[in-house]
């Protein structure tokens, strides 16, 4: 796993091959980030990285200049191994929870810029997340909230829906917090 750009640009993590998290591949990473300049400047935000797996997103955030990344992940190994990476990084913004991703949403009273998740495909719950997520007050106004998924699924009737985005076999659907300050 490599970062794509930013201040940790081209830095590399080994993830073990016992782990079971599917990451985000560069292609698709790379081109769902150069989507999200065009809605928002990374500096200073806070961002929320829920299924985190490996990390990668939120190691993404940072470089980019997020001043702030929160990253959820139930997996006791793969929550030590982001815990290991960010060490490696040297970086003070990275919050790393071990933790449900739904008991956080209904139990976390901060406000991030940018949500992004990446459930197992297979989740159960994985249509409830937009409705959580932008019913909850996680999400700051004008925020944004992105979910990456499989190509069955289709959540452009959710309220808030912006666009779509495949890459490949990876599907991202975007979601705008429009409501009002």
């Amino acid at each position: 796993m490599r970062i794509i750009t930013g201040i940790y640009k081209g830095r590399r993590f080994d993830i073990p091959r016992t782990f079971k998290a599917r990451p985000t591949t560069d292609f698709a990473k790379e081109n769902i980030f150069n989507v999200l300049n065009g809605y928002i400047d990374f500096e200073g935000k806070h961002a929320l990285d829920l299924f985190a797996g490996t990390g990668g997103i939120s190691m993404e955030f940072l470089s980019r200049g997020c001043s702030q990344v929160v990253s959820v992940e139930a997996d006791r190994d793969h929550h030590a191994f982001i815990k290991q990476c960010m060490a490696r990084l040297g970086t003070e913004g990275s919050i790393v929870v071990r933790g449900d991703v739904f008991k956080f949403i209904a139990n976390c009273h901060q406000q991030f810029d940018i949500i992004f998740a990446d459930p197992p495909y297979a989740l159960p719950r994985l249509s409830e997340l937009p409705s959580l997520v932008l019913g909850s007050d996680l999400l700051l106004p004008d925020g944004l909230f992105v979910l990456e998924h499989g190509k069955k699924e289709d959540f452009s009737q959710t309220p808030q829906f912006v666009e779509r985005r495949q890459y490949g076999s990876v599907n991202f659907s975007l979601f705008r917090n429009q409501q009002s300050e």
